[in-house]
């Protein structure tokens, strides 16, 4: 096997280790810190390896015309696409007490940073680890960003061509931050015949030495351990309370039941593996 290796905190990913399961919260917390600590303490009782939030500074990512359009949506929580996303952005102060929530809770706190103030943002924050969305695959200048700061990237790949893997890894070579590679398809959720789960094998074949993960945006359980059984072993599962509840992303997220038996079977599986002997 490879001499892959990705540390987190005192957390050592690598072939030989169980999976590190990263409960995304993402903003299914609807802009509550109190609702985004119930759903950590509820990660956290499921077995979760790690919480993630998602940061962005809106007015950055967004023209004017895209931020004051009029968003008219059934998920919608402002008036507008910008008061919309607005609703869902922590402040620092927020962000701090989630951090410290976590950190007494002996869980691993990070987050995905859409752009260079949310970059800021998270590493003033101290964050052990960054997420980078498969949306910014392509996105270099931020890449390079977030990789001088020297700390672990999770990258995922969903829309996203070899080549562009590649210039990313490339790209990587002489930076000192660690990273892994997640094998994503972005559909929200995406139909079976689109996981394409033989990328974990390709992407593992092709670089040696990073952690392979996946990133699974399927509904269920049972595609995360097949990734794990493949060679993935970081597995990213959006996370909510009730797939009932107003938001995007709830309806292919996990409940807390359903997370508790992924990192059960995950676990099973690390332990039902063996040596190969």
């Amino acid at each position: 096997m490879a001499n892959r290796i990705l540390k987190i905190q005192e957390t050592a990913i690598s072939d030989n280790s169980r999976c590190f399961v990263i409960a995304e919260i993402g903003h299914n917390h609807q802009g509550n810190v109190d609702t985004a600590k119930k759903m950590i303490k509820a990660a956290v009782d499921a077995g979760a390896s790690a919480v993630k939030l998602q940061k962005r500074d809106n007015r950055s990512l967004f023209t004017s015309a895209y931020y004051h359009r009029p968003y008219n949506s059934e998920n919608s929580f402002g008036n507008t696409y910008g008061e919309h996303r607005e609703f869902l952005e922590f402040n620092l102060d927020q962000y701090k007490e989630l951090q410290n929530y976590s950190n007494d809770l002996g869980t691993i706190f990070f987050a995905t940073a859409f752009d260079f103030k949310s970059a800021d943002f998270l590493q003033n924050l101290d964050v052990p680890a960054f997420k980078i969305a498969s949306g910014d695959l392509k996105n270099l200048p931020l890449i390079n960003y977030l990789a001088d700061f020297g700390k672990p990237l999770i990258i995922s790949t969903g829309g996203g061509y070899q080549e562009d893997i590649d210039r990313v890894v490339e790209s990587l070579e002489n930076k000192k931050s660690p990273y892994s590679i997640l094998q994503c398809t972005a559909g929200y959720p995406p139909a079976w015949n689109e996981l394409n789960l033989g990328v974990i094998s390709t992407l593992r074949s092709k670089f040696p030495n990073p952690v392979i993960g996946f990133s699974s945006h399927d509904n269920g359980i049972a595609m995360s351990v097949a990734a794990y059984a493949l060679g993935a072993r970081i597995v990213e599962k959006h996370f909510t309370l009730n797939r009932t509840l107003k938001g995007t992303d709830h309806a292919f997220s996990l409940e807390p039941q359903g997370l508790s038996k992924l990192v059960r079977d995950l676990d099973r599986l690390h332990v039902a593996l063996g040596d190969g002997v």
